[in-house]
């Protein structure tokens, strides 16, 4: 049996909607005391109009998205730039719009006309909006807003290398160490994204930027902060081992200073960071170009790290006999080299 007695008002259509939600956010503009109720009465509308957005885009549990109004519903969002609102007026919206936002926004960025992702599409065009959501770390009110946004962004390759690329990259360094933890840990969820989800992307970006990027890299491993190089050198190993960063690696390998950070790391009062030291350590050992200099540190600490490696384990939940081969391996190695008379000065 239909009640439609209780809907007093018909359903928007997308047009419709989409104006009113450009509308509604256009309203948030109010900012003196006297308009503070203008001010209640516009949060209401956005809660209202972005519920419904909600609904049009995801259902409202008993009955499915209509596919012809999602699609025409992100084509008018585009079109009316709504897209530059929902950013722009992120920190003035309240708690539940948000949420919603965040909600509809995976939705609206995976809608397709014909092959081209309309959303996706408008961000390349107003890539500035990237930037706006990556700065959004600095205001923890909207921080993780905003971390959930930028990581469905970066889901999409050319959203992700215009990030890699853009200046605002190099926050996430600072973001990454920030004293709220939640928002750091978000903060590092976003970087891992970006330097994991799109190996080609990573490997072209960490060519032409190697030097900078490996510099700031090394402040994080060498982080007073335990999170801090736990992280960064499980997220190290990640990206320096996909296939297309080969070349990266090599570099990375021969360079003594990074081979200097991972002793010290090595010798870490952590037991969960010295196992993952070992797992790059050990490839620095086994390069079979290693250049001269790391043979000279190896022959000098031989015995200091051997007993350090005799005593390291693979811990809670690792594979022992693996573990231990490559171990013996590595030590074999540290043996040989530091028998090797071509390094006596």
């Amino acid at each position: 049996m239909s009640f439609s007695f209780f809907k007093a008002l018909r359903s928007k259509t997308p047009q419709e909607l989409a104006k009113a939600i450009k509308d509604s956010l256009m309203a948030l503009d109010t900012k003196t005391v006297v308009e503070v109720k203008s001010l209640e009465k516009a949060l209401e509308e956005v809660d209202k109009n972005f519920s419904s957005m909600k609904v049009m885009l995801l259902g409202d549990g008993e009955v499915e998205p209509n596919v012809d109004q999602v699609l025409q519903l992100v084509l008018e969002i585009c079109k009316e730039d709504v897209i530059i609102l929902f950013f722009h007026k992120l920190s003035l919206l309240g708690w539940e719009a948000r949420k919603d936002l965040v909600q509809c926004w995976s939705v609206l960025l995976k809608q397709k006309v014909g092959s081209t992702h309309c959303c996706v599409q408008f961000l390349e065009n107003h890539s500035d909006l990237l930037d706006f959501l990556v700065t959004g770390y600095d205001n923890k009110e909207i921080a993780l807003n905003c971390g959930n946004m930028l990581r469905e962004c970066i889901k999409f390759p050319t959203l992700a290398k215009y990030m890699l690329e853009s200046p605002s990259f190099e926050l996430f360094f600072k973001y990454v160490e920030l004293t709220n933890f939640d928002v750091a840990s978000d903060a590092f969820s976003t970087f891992k994204d970006l330097l994991t989800k799109h190996p080609v992307a990573v490997s072209e970006f960490l060519t032409s930027h190697y030097d900078e990027f490996f510099e700031q890299y090394e402040k994080l491993l060498t982080s007073s902060n335990y999170v801090t190089r736990r992280q960064s050198l499980k997220l190290l190993s990640e990206f320096l081992l996909e296939p297309p960063s080969s070349h990266i690696m090599k570099k990375y390998i021969a360079d003594v200073q990074h081979f200097k950070v991972m002793m010290t790391l090595l010798k870490d009062t952590s037991k969960s960071i010295m196992i993952s030291a070992f797992h790059i350590f050990k490839i620095f050992v086994a390069n079979p170009n290693k250049p001269r200099e790391i043979k000279v540190i190896l022959a000098k600490n031989h015995e200091r790290l051997l007993e350090l490696l005799n005593n390291l384990s693979a811990g809670k939940g690792g594979d022992d006999d693996q573990f231990e081969e490559e171990k013996e391996l590595i030590i074999k190695e540290i043996e040989r080299v530091s028998q090797l008379s071509t390094l006596d000065s």
